[in-house]
């Protein structure tokens, strides 16, 4: 399955195509725009601010469904769960169409539940093709997401990497940063030894 990557500009998050479904909504609609008969849902990796400052637009230019974990809701309304305000931002204030959980297929995607960064947090697995779209648990090189934000737990974020670990990735695809396209899994299993040396 391909995967259209829309690099983030500034502080704000990659987005990604896959199939049907957009990953993420911190980038501008025009970088949507092309795809947007495609899409016909958008998945959020968490509900940080700079992952959901185009949700309202992107939602409408889509004419898709929102998918969140059911732990992150609130950062979709509430300042301090979304850190809007260290954007001097507000969140989209919007209700999601659908509660997500561990377990849940979207759009040929496995959810999976991976706490610690925030509440809610969830990966995204490809298994046919070994695709990981992990948000902001892990970064290529071995770092790993935050944990000293509103919600975060640094056990809960250890355990995550820890499951995502014993994944077969071979493409790896951050909130930040560029996508690794062939053996994602040295990352991973890179940033679950380094937050058990943390």
């Amino acid at each position: 399955m391909p995967v259209v990557w829309l690099p983030g500009e500034g502080f704000f998050a990659n987005s990604y195509i896959c199939g049907e479904v957009l990953i993420d909504a911190g980038v501008y609609p025009m970088a949507v725009a092309p795809y947007a008969e495609e899409i016909t849902t958008i998945v959020l990796t968490h509900t940080h601010y700079d992952h959901t400052a185009h949700l309202k637009e992107l939602r409408d230019l889509c004419h898709a469904e929102v998918c969140v974990h059911a732990f992150d809701v609130r950062g979709l309304t509430d300042d301090a769960p979304s850190l809007a305000p260290l954007f001097v931002a507000r969140p989209p204030g919007i209700a999601p169409d659908r509660l997500l959980k561990d377990g849940d297929q979207v759009g040929g995607l496995e959810v999976i539940h991976t706490p610690g960064h925030t509440p809610g947090g969830i990966s995204l697995y490809q298994r046919e093709e070994e695709l990981l779209f992990c948000g902001d648990t892990i970064f290529p090189g071995g770092s790993f997401g935050r944990y000293d934000f509103h919600g975060g737990d640094r056990v809960a974020l250890a355990r995550s990497v820890e499951r995502l670990a014993t994944l077969e990735v071979k493409g790896l695809y951050p909130g930040h940063g560029t996508p690794v396209e062939e053996k994602g899994g040295r990352h991973v299993r890179a940033a679950a030894m380094a937050l058990q040396g943390s």
